[in-house]
């Protein structure tokens, strides 16, 4: 019985994040010369100015979601500098090794 009355409770659960919208909508102050801009630049590109700012919008997230990767990624290099090395120079006989092998 417990079941029976859980599976009503779920479904109306799912139904619920089914109508959930996907897109929010917001009010923002846009400079007047900019927001002609952005109109101008939306049509020659066949697509809404709300398209345009939210491409616009996504790409800058995703540049400084890449600019934080890659600021890591250079930390971590540093942070490794002293092991990398001491790794190369363990190995160093046998990169040589190679390379005079080679033709």
């Amino acid at each position: 019985m417990a079941s029976t009355a859980t599976k009503p409770r779920i479904a109306s659960v799912k139904a619920s994040v089914a109508k959930k919208p996907l897109k929010e909508r917001i009010l923002i102050e846009f400079p007047a010369a900019a927001l002609r801009k952005a109109e101008k630049a939306a049509r020659a590109e066949g697509v809404s100015r709300s398209d345009f700012i939210r491409t616009a919008v996504e790409q800058r997230l995703e540049a400084i979601a890449e600019a934080e990767f890659e600021r890591e990624l250079e930390e971590s290099y540093k942070a490794n500098a002293q092991f990398n090395r001491q790794i190369m120079k363990e190995f160093e006989h046998v990169d040589r090794e190679g390379w005079e092998a080679i033709p």
